[in-house]
């Protein structure tokens, strides 16, 4: 019998896991493809994306993945690497030759390297480890836990990494190739200081190839004096591409590396700055000067107070700057860094040997005094600020923390716009665009969109975009995630919703919001990412209701019951807007604005009524306004149900069940009463999706319903042979 008890269990039971059902209705809205990895594998952290042949190579534990970029879950290849006992997780993945990547890994605490053979062209069909294994020392760290940073250019490895098993001697090698291993001072904490490296960057000095220098990007504990209590600085280091050591002194060691700290910080209004100090990842945005990338990183604090992110954007012209200015030293009663005052000698230490500056062919021709001072001054004492001296997007007392940063840069009707996405220690995703205010030095952080990646909370812990394929790859510690840079249908069909998005991958075309493409000419293209001024771009429009958004209007008819609460929920497309709430007890009454002290409470996802009386029902409107301009998004027909109606409903419902005198194996279907009661008990508490429910609460039914014939069939079998041996009995002969 599917009594009112068990209905009510099935409820409960749906209220208690709809987080579930959210999160997946949201995954399938973002468009995700996703590979949930392996039973015997996990952190899918180290990413090499190939788009001449349409794959992105993902290193792991234990494995090494090869993913179509059109669809990850589709086209997918796999290799185990080599380990001993224990697990190998890959940390390093460079492109070796046209044929070939290099691989590393930690081996097992021993790290080791391989080359994996991936073909020439796609058609190849090519994945295929060598059995030829290198020692891994200096190129991959013995713990997983280690952040490495890593580069091959020219068949030479450039890697920031922990030499040691115990995760102590911490340097910036150069393995590999026909040069002699080389690598930073050893155990020397003004050189490196416990750090965690980030990025390895090759960016160009000048046309002369002579000048080409190396950046890393990496976080380590202050120097010694440097700071009160531990604290932590964010670095960025250079180094010479063609530094091979000095002739007596700094033999096989670096003698051009210079580091500066990278500030990232709020001013405040009581003078002090709030500082970002954790640098978690750097992005470089290429420029039609390849000297001269922006440089995108990302921050997190190091204070115990408060948890906060911040991006920051900062010029190669500031960088190299600092690296032009004093160098830091150590002097005074107190051993405080200062300013270096005495003589720099010549060539200035940091320089490259080149034709450029003349005299010196390769650094093992140094004078000494340059080798000298370069040991002792590896750090700048000027930091490096960033472009408008602070960051670009502050978040603060929010449950997630950024990790993750890449940049496309868009061509938009009004001119071209960086578009960010940002991945965050939960596994969500900021698509944010930096839009100018007055100039294009004033940004104005715009946020398009925030979405849900993973099915559980987890990191995101490497991203790779692709502007061929219009897609990002995102990795984690369960598995590789793919998500499109541009949702344009999300932000609806009318001309005004979609000019408020601001999004500069989208534009009204006459018919809906959909992909603009910067070649094609359209009439009636309409996109204001500037502005975001619908009253401007869509006002010419022959369809007025195009304009005010009705095209879009949600009209509900919800029931609540007196006494209890009920919630209204309304959630505008646009991030930006903000709601306000209007009621209308009849058609013949005024429209009144409803206040959070009249027993209502606003949120940002809607309106809670505390406490319902009849009072109550009417129409309620939601309204979004933003940049002036206001649509209502929500019309809600509210009735309240007095408490005597609601015992009727209930005792009609027991007296149906009762009269019905449902028959042991009977579906719901059989059950209308019971079945319309369900209906109503979920109107009543005001639940958006009873599609769902009814799926969730039928599959209920049918385990129920084959749970029982197959009890019955047993009880019909025991019955049978019970019968079958009494009936034996009876035909017995008789004993005399």
């Amino acid at each position: 019998r599917f009594c009112v008890f068990k209905v009510i269990l099935c409820f409960l039971f749906y209220i208690n896991h709809c987080d579930i059902f959210v999160l997946t209705e949201m995954l399938e809205s973002n468009n995700l493809v996703t590979f949930e990895g392996l039973s015997n594998s996990s952190s899918y952290h180290t990413f090499l994306m190939d788009e001449e042949k349409g794959r992105l190579v993902v290193g792991a534990k234990d494995h090494v993945f090869s993913f179509s970029l059109v669809n990850i879950s589709h086209d997918f290849t796999q290799v185990r690497t080599y380990s001993r006992e224990c697990s190998n997780f890959i940390k390093v993945l460079q492109p070796f030759n046209q044929t070939h990547l290099y691989v590393c890994g930690t081996g097992a605490f021993h790290p080791v390297c391989s080359y994996l053979e991936v073909g020439k062209k796609p058609e190849d069909n090519v994945f295929r480890l060598e059995p030829h294994v290198e020692n891994g020392r200096g190129k991959s760290p013995y713990d997983p836990r280690l952040l490495t940073a890593s580069m091959l250019i020219d068949g030479e490895l450039y890697a920031g990494t922990s030499a040691d098993f115990m995760g102590r001697d911490f340097a910036i090698f150069r393995t590999l190739g026909k040069h002699h291993p080389i690598r930073t001072e050893q155990h020397d904490s003004r050189w490196l200081n416990d750090p965690r490296f980030l990025g390895v960057h090759l960016i160009p000095e000048s046309d002369n190839p002579e000048d080409d220098k190396i950046y890393l990007f990496f976080r380590e504990s202050a120097m010694d004096g440097e700071h009160v209590g531990k604290a932590t600085h964010a670095r960025i280091g250079q180094l010479c591409k063609n530094d091979l050591g000095g002739h007596r002194s700094l033999v096989n060691k670096w003698t051009t590396f210079l580091k500066a700290r990278l500030i990232c910080s709020v001013p405040g209004s009581n003078g002090i700055d709030t500082h970002f100090d954790e640098l978690q990842d750097v992005f470089l945005m290429s420029t039609k000067d390849p000297k001269s990338p922006i440089v995108y990183a990302v921050f997190t604090t190091s204070s115990n107070i408060f948890k906060g992110s911040a991006v920051c954007m900062y010029s190669m012209t500031d960088v190299r700057r600092v690296f032009l200015g004093p160098y830091a030293h150590r002097d005074g009663p107190n051993y405080q860094w200062v300013p270096f005052q005495g003589r720099v000698p010549y060539p200035r230490p940091g320089t490259c040997p080149s034709k450029t500056f003349g005299g010196f062919d390769t650094t093992k021709d140094l004078p000494d005094e340059v080798v000298t001072f370069a040991r002792s001054h590896p750090a700048m004492f000027n930091p490096v600020y960033p472009i408008n001296n602070r960051p670009i997007i502050v978040k603060t007392d929010k449950d997630y923390q950024f990790t993750q940063i890449v940049v496309d840069k868009v061509e938009a009707e009004d001119g071209q716009y960086d578009v960010m996405f940002i991945g965050t220690d939960i596994g969500t995703i900021l698509k944010v665009v930096s839009v100018p205010r007055g100039s294009w030095h004033d940004l104005e952080e715009v946020l398009l969109e925030e979405m849900t990646v993973f099915r559980e909370p987890t990191a995101i812990t490497a991203m790779e975009l692709s502007t061929k394929q219009q897609q990002l790859y995102l990795g984690s510690n369960i598995g590789v995630s793919q998500m499109p840079l541009h949702r344009c249908e999300v932000y609806g069909k009318a001309c005004a919703e979609c000019c408020l998005a601001r999004d500069p991958y989208c534009a009204w075309d006459g018919a809906e919001c959909s992909r603009y493409f910067p070649m094609a000419k359209r009439r009636t293209r309409r996109q204001d990412i500037r502005n975001g001024d619908p009253l401007t771009q869509c006002s010419d429009l022959q369809h007025q209701d195009e304009l005010s958004g009705q095209a879009t209007l949600q009209d509900k008819t919800l029931y609540g019951v007196e006494n209890s609460s009920t919630f209204l929920e309304c959630s505008p497309k646009s991030q930006r807007a903000v709601t306000y709430w209007q009621f209308q007890r009849s058609a013949d009454d005024h429209k009144q604005e409803i206040q959070s002290e009249d027993g209502f409470v606003h949120t940002e996802q809607g309106l809670l009524i505390r406490t319902l009386a009849k009072k109550d029902s009417g129409v309620y409107l939601c309204q979004a306004v933003e940049h002036g301009f206001m649509q209502t998004v929500l019309k809600v027909t509210l009735e309240v149900i007095d408490t005597e109606r609601l015992d009727d409903l209930l005792h009609r419902d027991n007296e149906a069940a009762a009269a019905a005198n449902v028959q042991e194996f009977s579906s719901p279907r059989e059950s209308p009463n019971q079945r319309l009661w369900y209906r109503d008990f979920l109107s009543l508490v005001n639940h958006p999706t009873l599609n769902s429910v009814d799926e969730f609460c039928e599959q209920i039914w049918k385990r129920e319903r084959k749970h029982r014939k197959q009890k019955w069939k047993h009880l019909q079998e025991r019955q049978k042979g019970r019968n079958r041996r009494t009936h034996e009995l009876e035909r017995a002969p008789r004993s005399v």
